[in-house]
């Protein structure tokens, strides 16, 4: 054993192989080495257990090439560009909304320069950082005063910690929404401090279930828009108007929480209604919360608008530096919200309208021109063709609404059942760039509508596919 052990090559041999050259200029001489004695210490531990190889069928060469994949997987890891052709627009898994050319100016700005976050220029003191966009919420909504924290369900957490710590809320069991990763409205309510009290049916409810649940342990009410889901048939909900004459009839504020959230009546564009938050205020609703990150198309950040005196509440509230936004953040949604002062060409500069009202004409046509470019890319024994599908916004925006859309359907040709299209769905996530596709009956599909126009990037990383697919199904 110790004469096959003395066979293994030296760290110093595999370090000046040409496999690691190019490695070494890209990281660190230790880390290389660290790694080196990690692999031959693995090789060792084989060896001693009665592994299957020779200590004299393992050389330098083999080892450094180890290591040099091992150390360029890893540095793959961790935040990067994917292609999204999953046809859900706004995914959450992704990254959710894709930033206005204008944010990501101002985020670069920020981050590269020290910025005014929490100083009043004017007077030389302390400042506030919902300044910078509390006037160009209010201008936009209507509301009295804004405040800003990271995302909406800390907004709603903020909120009910703050108006209703130890008292009921009651919602309509039809409301009780999860959001994604399977978070509940009721356990962020429970963390709150707040108690859930259900009122309703889950298709039903009516006013004068609201009217039984108040009572002197009432914090406050709240209406939750169900943003991810659609309940239809036989069923009753009470207007935010009636809900909020009923809250101030009872000396109590009605919290409204928008979800996805919009500031624009998406039927002037010719897509299905969406509540906005303007129209929960005109209706009576003291605070409204929201998601800057969905429809709104800007950073992750959760909005609380409404009432000055209760804004004035929660900001006095310790919790909330525990959710404020950096610098960046504000920056980013600053200036997506100053787009909103022009709707009519609020289309043509915020990515998530743009990809939401693409005409059906223009995504045909792209998506014949890249089935015809993608067809030479493909391993062989895949096809590809241009088929009608439905796309949809996504991050529980506009549910059940969906928007036509092409994709390129890629199938296997050979007849192997769906072991090829797995592995070829596999691979294309191993790119340099994944692109992040979905499977459809048998089929692997490359949804048109949320890609860029500009194709050469795209094609750059399906050059690679070929070549990946061969590496990865050799014997």
């Amino acid at each position: 054993m110790n004469h096959a052990l003395r066979q293994l090559p030296s760290v110093d041999r595999v370090l000046s192989q040409p496999a690691l050259a190019l490695v070494l200029t890209q990281t660190s001489r230790s880390r290389v080495i660290t790694a080196i004695r990690q692999q031959l210490d693995g090789i060792r531990q084989a060896l001693r257990e009665g592994g299957d190889s020779p200590a004299q069928d393992v050389t330098a060469v083999m080892v450094a090439e180890k290591v040099a994949k091992t150390l360029n997987a890893s540095d793959t890891t961790g935040l990067r560009v994917v292609w999204n052709c999953t046809g859900t627009l706004v995914h959450t898994n992704l990254g959710r909304a894709i930033l206005p050319e204008a944010a990501l100016k101002a985020l670069t700005g920020a981050a590269t320069r020290a910025t005014n976050l929490e100083y009043d220029i004017s007077t030389g003191k302390r400042g506030d950082r919902d300044a910078h966009v509390h006037d160009l919420v209010c201008e936009l909504t209507g509301a009295q005063a804004a405040t800003v924290v990271n995302n909406n369900a800390a907004a709603v957490l903020l909120v009910l910690n703050t108006l209703a710590l130890g008292k009921e809320v009651p919602v309509s069991r039809g409301e009780l929404v999860e959001i994604g990763d399977a978070f509940r409205l009721p356990d962020i309510m429970a963390r709150s401090g707040a108690r859930l009290r259900e009122v309703g049916t889950t298709n039903r409810t009516h006013p004068h279930d609201f009217e039984n649940a108040i009572s002197i342990q009432t914090g406050v009410l709240m209406e939750v828009h169900t943003s991810n889901y659609v309940i239809e048939g036989f069923t009753a909900r009470v207007p935010t108007g009636t809900l909020a004459r009923i809250a101030h009839n009872h000396g109590l504020a009605l919290v409204v929480d928008l979800g996805s959230g919009t500031l624009l009546d998406l039927r002037e564009h010719g897509l299905p209604y969406e509540p906005t938050v303007q129209d929960a205020l005109a209706a009576g609703a003291d605070l409204v919360t929201f998601s800057g990150d969905k429809l709104l198309g800007g950073p992750q950040t959760g909005l609380i608008v409404g009432s000055g005196e209760l804004i004035d509440q929660i900001k006095r509230n310790p919790l909330r530096r525990a959710l404020r936004v950096d610098k960046l953040r504000i920056a980013a949604l600053s200036e997506t919200l100053k787009l909103y002062r022009h709707t009519e060409s609020l289309k043509q500069h915020l990515p998530t309208l743009a990809a939401m009202l693409r005409p059906l004409d223009d995504i045909q046509a792209h998506a014949i021109r890249l089935q015809q470019a993608i067809v030479p890319l493909l391993p062989g024994g895949f096809e590809a063709a241009v088929i009608a599908t439905q796309a949809q916004p996504g991050s529980g925006a506009l549910p059940g609404r969906d928007l036509p859309s092409r994709a390129i359907a890629i199938r296997d040709t050979l007849g192997e059942g769906g072991g090829r299209i797995s592995r070829l769905e596999a691979v294309m996530r191993k790119l340099s760039t994944p692109i992040i596709s979905r499977l459809h009956d048998g089929a692997l599909l490359l949804d048109i509508r949320g890609l860029s126009a500009d194709d050469g990037p795209f094609l750059t990383t399906l050059n690679e596919l070929a070549a990946a697919y061969a590496e990865e199904t050799k014997p």
